[in-house]
């Protein structure tokens, strides 16, 4: 589960997603290039640093931090990329759609509260 745009501030979305899917049993890998860790937990760079299948991404950043991302994204061929509310980027979420993979537009908080995730 990659946290994508992960923050160390607890008032951050993000940072809320990421102790919530600890929380709730998921191995979480945040990522974020400027952290090298958020509370013990190791921080990822980039994603092609990851080295190991993903099964979700959930992303935290605006679509023009998201945008140039595409290729990374593409090669870390994940099962699904959520979208949370504000991140939403229609010509991304094609591009992935179009590589096979599941894109969804939802809040993870909200997905995981009410056992939708």
């Amino acid at each position: 589960m990659v946290v994508l745009g992960a923050s160390a501030k607890p008032e951050r979305y993000s940072n809320q997603a990421l102790h919530l899917l600890l929380e709730k049993g998921f191995a979480v890998l945040p990522v974020h290039p400027a952290l090298d860790e958020i509370e013990g937990i190791l921080v990822f760079k980039k994603l092609p640093d990851l080295g190991m299948p993903v099964d979700t991404i959930t992303v935290y950043l605006s679509p023009e931090r998201s945008a140039p991302l595409v290729e990374d994204l593409l090669a870390v061929k994940p099962r699904r990329v959520i979208f949370n509310p504000g991140t939403e980027n229609p010509q991304l979420q094609q591009q992935l759609q179009d590589a096979g993979i599941e894109v969804k537009e939802a809040c993870t908080l909200v997905l995981l509260n009410t056992g939708q995730f």
